[in-house]
């Protein structure tokens, strides 16, 4: 039997149409949340809304949303408040890649990565905020990553993703007497669409790609976004109720050496 840890609640998922953001909002929807799924795509949006809605008895709706346009997030919060009855947990999980070496990573894509990683975090953030405030709960958990410790290639995800990090702990000191828990998740290798089309630009074949993974932590495996689902639910429940600002490392234990 399911648990159902989020009877009577709703959450955003941000880029959830795919990959740990599916996961995850299948997850809290199979524990009862009502569940917004918001993604760039509006149709992919709403094709994993509709999926997600079939597995479940949740309701599910899916929302395009740039999370790193301050007026859209603003309105797709608000939308999501009059459609699902409130907000009571943001997963900030939206991303992009621009890989490449500093000499060669244009300042486009280093405004890309921050703007979708970084700003689109403090913008949803601040979208709920008042929400949450306002009744005293609230839950916000921002997808970190292992690569926020330094990753070859990766200048702007790696400083993006070590900004969530920063991000968490200053918002849970700020919301933290308002009854806001926030935290972060930084999963290592995870088997998505994200690390095959890496796989790609290296002309390594995924099965190839994800063993070498594997190899390189303690479990012997690669991470599926269902490991972070599990994480980011554990976290958006009321058992992390005296846990906050805090980074959970999901990564089968990669970066122990």
């Amino acid at each position: 039997m399911t648990t159902r840890r989020f009877d009577s609640k709703a959450a955003i998922v941000t880029g959830g149409a795919r990959g740990i953001g599916f996961a995850t909002a299948l997850r809290l929807a199979k524990e009862g949340a009502s569940v917004a799924v918001f993604d760039l795509d509006s149709e992919a949006a709403s094709s994993a809304a509709k999926a997600i809605a079939e597995e479940t008895d949740a309701r599910v709706i899916g929302l395009p949303c740039d999370v790193s346009d301050a007026t859209a997030t603003e309105s797709a919060v608000e939308q999501v408040v009059t459609e699902l009855g409130g907000i009571h947990v943001l997963v900030n999980n939206a991303g992009v890649t621009r890989d490449n070496l500093l000499h060669k990573m244009s300042e486009q894509d280093w405004d890309i990565v921050l703007g979708v990683h970084l700003r689109g975090a403090f913008l949803m953030a601040r979208a709920v905020q008042a929400h949450f405030v306002a009744q005293k709960y609230g839950k916000i958990i921002s997808l970190s990553s292992a690569s926020a410790l330094g990753n070859r290639g990766q200048a702007n995800y790696s400083a993006a993703k070590m900004g969530i990090q920063g991000l968490t702990r200053t918002l849970a000191i700020e919301l933290g007497p308002f009854g806001v828990n926030v935290n972060a998740v930084a999963p290592g290798f995870v088997a998505t669409e994200m690390t095959d089309a890496t796989a790609a630009r290296l002309n390594m074949a995924v099965e190839d790609f994800r063993s070498l993974a594997a190899d390189q932590n303690p479990v012997r495996r690669v991470g599926l976004p269902e490991d972070i689902a599990a994480a980011v639910a554990f976290l958006a429940s009321d058992e992390s109720s005296y846990v906050t600002g805090q980074t959970l490392y999901v990564d089968g234990g990669a970066t122990l050496g």
